[in-house]
């Protein structure tokens, strides 16, 4: 090859680069901000096919917002009304675009249609609800109250199907893919940092993991069904092998006390979020994180879409006077 030949040849860039480029799929993206709560966001959830985001708040209400992943049209929202006390968290059916659970502070669960805003379903429960978990079937709602009980309803009924006060903290909850494991995280008491895994429906015990240091305080499985992930008090992710019941790794970059964290639509990537001013996005099978969403406040909850990389996520944002701003945002814009 001459010399004019190696001149016009484009030269290679560095592998640094290459791999920058590879790992950095949200560098451009933008967050769009929601408002309509009158104090802050406890909870965010999108529907299974994607289209409907729903958002609980300590102002009682929980809305539901019709949401264009590919546009910038206006945002319809629904009110839902009914509850007495903050709706601290909420989860969609797995298997109905249109049907909503509540968790509230005023010991109900409701089910909502979001066609209507009408509460379909309601069941006062024994104790101010705190967390809540759909099986992937739809067919069962677990629910954790603040006195550590724990109870299942059989969705078609309606009615209790399990009921158990655990001797120590207990926090989020989740069925696998299949529903013949039900998993929970525990705070302090006997098996603080540990994760309970029972089998189901017979809910005998499994396996209890000593997965961390410090109290467990929320999970996440992955959408493909080889892992889950738990996020603790001591700032640590832990990633699980389901089959296994091994810890395959853990993500570090959080500082504080891992209050949400959610696996994206394809199970590559996990977001995690704390007190610290950021959430971040790491890659599930190197470890690395590969972007960060500067926060202006702790954030309560992120939970992505089920078919888009867009992250939904809501915390304790205050005004200029110090007062709840009642908003949420949404991560993986192209535009503001």
């Amino acid at each position: 090859m001459d010399a004019a030949s190696r001149k016009d040849t484009p030269t290679p860039p560095p592998p640094a680069t290459v791999a920058k480029a590879a790992t950095s799929p949200f560098k451009n993206l933008h967050s769009r901000e929601y408002l309509g709560h009158k104090k802050k966001v406890h909870s965010v959830a999108w529907n299974c096919i994607g289209t409907k985001l729903a958002s609980g708040s300590v102002d009682q209400t929980a809305r539901i917002w019709h949401i264009e992943p590919h546009g910038h049209s206006k945002v319809r929202e629904v009110e839902l009304r009914g509850h007495t006390d903050s709706v601290d968290q909420l989860c969609w059916d797995p298997k109905h675009a249109d049907l909503l659970a509540t968790a509230s502070g005023d010991r109900t669960v409701r089910v909502w249609d979001a066609r209507s805003g009408k509460c379909s379903q309601q069941i006062e429960l024994s104790g101010e609800n705190i967390n809540i978990a759909y099986k992937h079937d739809g067919t069962f709602v677990a629910v954790g109250n603040r006195d550590d009980e724990v109870t299942i309803l059989d969705v078609r009924k309606f009615d209790v199907f399990y009921r158990h006060r655990f001797p120590h903290e207990v926090n989020e909850l989740a069925w696998n893919l299949p529903g013949d494991m039900f998993f929970l995280t525990t705070g302090f008491g006997e098996k603080n940092g540990c994760v309970e895994v029972l089998a189901f429906p017979s809910l005998k015990p499994i396996d209890t993991l000593i997965a961390h240091t410090a109290g467990c305080y929320c999970i996440a499985i992955d959408p493909k069904g080889r892992y889950f992930a738990v996020g603790s008090a001591d700032s640590l992710v832990s990633l699980w092998d389901i089959r296994e019941l091994l810890c395959v790794r853990t993500f570090t970059k959080l500082e504080w006390p891992v209050r949400t964290i959610s696996f994206n639509y394809t199970g590559e990537y996990i977001a995690s979020a704390s007190e610290d001013l950021l959430i971040d996005i790491s890659n599930v099978e190197t470890g690395r994180s590969v972007h960060q969403i500067p926060c202006k406040a702790a954030t309560n909850s992120v939970e992505w879409n089920p078919r888009y990389n867009l992250l939904a996520y809501a915390g304790d944002d205050k005004n200029k006077y110090q007062a709840d701003e009642g908003v949420f945002r949404i991560f993986g814009f192209e535009s503001p």
